[in-house]
């Protein structure tokens, strides 16, 4: 793996160049974001559920360590096997393992980002087992060899039209096929015999319940509860940080998570997972991989409070022109910018740079993460550590310096505007001005606000002389 920083304009530049494929994900993800508004409109309590959903949250990370023990202890309880995985590595590993104890050669699993991120697929190929994506988005994905491009829905930039040559390529179907209904009935045939065959399932987990040793999936196909109870076999990969204390929390974070992802009240299959199923076996692989370093960053431990539902990705004016593919990670639009960097630092400096910095993501956040502020506190601290391309670091700077001389700056901008009246447009677009690269520069003005202040302001902002008197 490379730490070369993802080059995330150039990426970007690609995706917008490609009309009809930018046009329908702006469209598609604003009307998520839409259909979310209606649904928040309908709840008068939705802003109360959203500061309990946060304080529930944040009540449970301040005490991480005792309630991933309870959680532990209730499950073994209930027959669960819990493994604890320091990171990517060791999680792959403890699942390679009880495969191996199996003889499981044939692994089908829903949609989780947690393996996406411990990059679990290669891993388990080379130790002679075959994983299908049973998620309609996570398959196609699959299909193609990209990462996700959403946390929701995995493959929401391709057209019906790319999704038939996927599938044509694969499964042999019509490649002019335009029907997303008969699309979807070819991945439903094909991966039916898969799934009934399987030697083992593996799921995500949306939420696990500390008090009851028991985890929550939320799916919309099936896909999911097929994968779990199919094979005897099922093991469950989650994120420490996806914790809630009690049983009754659920009924806060249920109404909030599809609400926010899609814009429906809730999703089509909301599983509690218990226990294994009789004969069967159960195992859950609880994954740090830098979790507890977060957990102890002043600024960004709060990004531990995240559900997943993609809000903030639906609303991002950024992700929606960009694509998620040009983040480069398997976490992208704002909330993969504040998580990305906690990986690895150098390798995604220049995604906090992808953000207007409105704030729209924080405002729609179900659990009220910061989101704009860690973006902008990432940049200091990116700053800090020497993590700015050398262009953009020069050039702020300068930037900074002209700023902090009143005088300076006031001669900068009329020399801006003669330059910008004068110049060759050769002189004016080039590497130094990455502005009008995609962009024309601002047309000159005849006079400047100060200018403008000083002939018709000044004077009379000035306090009146006090009167002479007579001696």
């Amino acid at each position: 793996m490379s730490d070369k920083p993802v080059n995330h304009a150039r990426a970007a530049e690609h995706f917008i160049e490609d009309t009809p494929h930018l046009q329908f994900h702006d469209e598609r993800l604003w009307d998520m974001r839409q259909k979310r508004d209606a649904q928040m409109h309908i709840l008068p309590e939705w802003q109360e559920l959203r500061e309990e959903a946060s304080r529930i949250k944040e009540h449970t990370l301040s005490r991480l360590p005792e309630y991933l023990e309870q959680f532990e202890a209730n499950a073994k309880k209930n027959g669960i096997h819990v493994h604890w995985a320091r990171d990517g590595a060791e999680h792959n590993r403890i699942v390679g393992e009880i495969l191996k104890a199996h003889n499981a050669r044939n692994l089908i699993k829903s949609k989780s980002m947690v393996t996406e991120e411990c990059d679990m697929r290669p891993y388990l190929a080379k130790q002679g087992v075959t994983v299908t994506e049973t998620d309609l988005g996570e398959r196609i994905q699959q299909l193609d060899d990209q990462l996700p491009s959403h946390i929701v829905v995995p493959a929401v930039h391709k057209l019906t039209a790319d999704v038939a040559k996927i599938f044509a390529k694969d499964y042999h179907t019509d490649p002019d096929i335009r029907d997303p209904h008969l699309l979807a009935e070819a991945q439903r045939q094909a991966a039916r015999p898969v799934i009934l065959h399987a030697d083992a399932g593996m799921t995500g987990g949306n939420f696990v319940v500390a008090e009851t040793g028991t985890f929550v999936v939320c799916t919309n196909e099936g896909n999911a509860d097929l994968s779990a109870t199919v094979p005897n076999l099922h093991i469950a990969t989650i994120g420490i940080e996806r914790l809630v204390p009690r049983m009754a929390d659920m009924g806060v974070f249920i109404r909030l998570l599809s609400r926010s992802a899609l814009g429906s009240p809730i999703t089509q299959y909301t599983t509690h997972f218990r226990g294994p199923q009789k004969g069967g076996e159960m195992h859950v692989v609880l994954v740090d991989n830098g979790r507890s370093a977060r957990l102890g960053m002043e600024d960004f431990w709060t990004s531990l409070k995240c559900i997943r539902c993609g809000a903030c990705m639906n609303t991002c004016p950024v992700y929606r022109r960009s694509g998620g593919l040009s983040y480069g990670a398997v976490y992208s639009g704002p909330i993969g910018a504040i998580i990305d960097p906690t990986f690895n630092e150098r390798k995604y400096s220049t995604l906090p740079y992808a953000s207007t910095l409105n704030g729209s993501c924080t405002n729609v956040c179900p659990v009220k993460i910061n989101i704009h502020e860690q973006l902008y506190k990432w940049r200091r601290v990116l700053v800090q550590h020497h993590e700015m391309p050398f262009v953009k670091r020069e050039i702020m700077h300068m930037a900074g310096k002209l700023m902090g001389q009143p005088k300076m700056y006031r001669a900068a901008i009329k020399a801006t505007e003669v330059s910008l009246s004068t110049m060759p447009r050769f002189v004016l677009y080039n590497w130094l001005n990455p502005w009008g690269k995609h962009r024309e520069n601002p047309h000159p003005v005849k006079q400047t606000f100060n200018d403008w202040y000083r002939k018709n302001r000044e004077t009379a902002a000035k306090p009146a002389a006090a009167p002479e008197t007579k001696k």
